[in-house]
Parts: C-alpha cells; structure tokens; sequence
C-alpha cells in the first residue's frame, strides 16, 4: 500500500508543470488593454398595425366578371346585399377554398343538406337559403352531386347584379358539369 501512495505521488509531481508564464502573460495583457463600453441596444419603432380594408371587393385571385357580360346584365342588377346581416360560418371563405363532398338527407320531408369541407378540414352541413362565399353566396338548390348558388357581386357602376355559380361533388367553385 504504501507503494502505490509512493508512485502515486511520484506521477503527480512529474505533471506539476511551474511553468504558468505564458498564461500569466495573457492574463497580463488583457487586464492592461482599455475597457471597452458596450453600445447601447438600437430603439425600434413601436409596431403599427395595417387594417386591411379591401375585404368587402372582389379576390384578386378569382376570375373578374367578364365587361361583355356585365354590359348583357345592366338590366339584371339587383338590390344591395344586406350588410348588417349577421354572417355565417362558411362567408369567411372564398368559394373556390370549398369543396362539395357529400350530400345527405336529415329532415322527414327528405330536403337534401350538403357537406361542404373547407381547406382547413372543417366539415360544415347547410342547407337551401344558407349563405356562403365571400360575395353574398346564397344556396338556390341542392341537389344529389351539385350546389347551386347565387352570388351578389359589384357590377362595377355603382349597382349590383347576380352571377350565378355551382359547386360540384369532386369539383370546385365555378366549374361547369
């Protein structure tokens, strides 16, 4: 035992190294450089929020109401959407972000509801009279494999008129069967 404590200590003293003077040296120079200041944090602008306020207008990405069409519809406009109509789930979206996947019949008179599901998953059921779509969308007919809506749109001079649009099973809005 008293071996091992000997060789023990033997090789504790052979890696004693004295020789510190280079990390002294550093030591030596940093505390001797000038003490530097830190700059300050930049001062950001308060964040100012963007109201958008082109909601109520026609999606830049839906096809725009023909002007051959409009002209042929001067006589076909019609009242003003109600605006302070309470809106319902599926005004939020555009037309084109449903999709028609079924339809089902819940009431004992045997008027078909519609499934409609949105992009984000949702399943809704409507029914005839229902709104949706962001241009006033009403529900005219449902039938086994099709919806058929009226929407209210701008005619562009002030006035209103009716575009008709049909959103099929396994298709999207607007696409002719």
């Amino acid at each position: 035992m008293k071996k091992l404590l000997l060789l023990s200590v033997i090789f504790l003293a052979a890696c004693s190294d004295s020789n510190t003077s280079d990390l002294e040296e550093f030591i030596a120079q940093t505390t001797a450089k000038p003490k530097g200041r830190i700059a300050p944090l930049p001062e950001f602008k308060p964040y100012s929020a963007f109201i958008y306020s082109a909601s109520a207008m026609r999606s830049p990405f839906e096809s725009p109401v023909a002007f051959e069409e409009l002209n042929n519809r001067m006589d076909d406009t019609v009242d003003a959407p109600d605006q302070a109509r309470a809106r319902q789930a599926l005004e939020r979206y555009n037309l084109s972000e449903l999709s028609l996947v079924g339809t089902l019949s819940k009431d004992i008179d045997g008027k078909l509801k519609a499934l409609i599901k949105t992009q984000g998953g949702n399943v809704h059921m409507v029914e005839q009279d229902q709104f949706m779509g962001k241009n006033h969308g009403r529900i005219v007919k449902i039938s086994d494999n099709r919806i058929d809506i009226i929407e209210v749109v701008p005619n562009g001079s002030g006035g209103w008129i009716s575009r008709p649009q049909t959103l099929g099973l396994n298709q999207s809005a607007g696409d002719e069967e």
